[in-house]
């Protein structure tokens, strides 16, 4: 009896640390970090349409943030292929629970790409840029 006894503790000790293990790392990667005041924080980028982006023609890309208030968004900024910054008007903006920026622009790179982006925006009187976040779309000639 004393020999089950200690096989039961040592088969549990080690399921006990993995849970422990576990528990702690997903408690820290789920913990957003708090906006701070008056602070826009980009949380996606897309490109409707992204298999059917014609060169030269301006396309819509739609992007969601959460904001700390309303900052006035001045505009959104892009890479394609690391040639950049492009930066273009903001047509619509949303301030919701997301809130959304959307944008037209246009690209003369052809094939695949890598559109990495980031809104500009006005935080305590000085022009501040958010994370930056990145989507794939592919041009086709007209």
């Amino acid at each position: 009896m004393e020999d089950e006894n200690m096989i039961m503790k040592f088969i549990s000790l080690p399921g006990l640390l993995v849970g422990v293990l576990l528990l702690g790392i997903s408690s820290c990667a789920t913990a957003p970090k708090p906006l701070a005041p008056g602070e826009l924080r980009l949380l996606s980028i897309l490109v409707p349409g992204k298999e059917n982006v014609k060169l030269y023609l301006p396309f819509t890309v739609d992007m969601s943030f959460e904001a700390d208030g309303e900052p006035e968004i001045r505009a959104a900024c892009f890479y394609f292929a690391d040639d950049g910054p492009h930066c273009f008007k903001v047509t619509d903006v949303n301030y919701g629970s997301p809130g959304t920026v959307r944008s037209q622009i246009h690209t003369s790179n052809p094939g695949a790409q890598l559109l990495k982006g980031y809104i500009l925006y006005i935080r305590n009187g000085k022009i501040q840029s958010t994370n930056m976040l990145s989507a794939y779309f592919r041009t086709i000639q007209q």
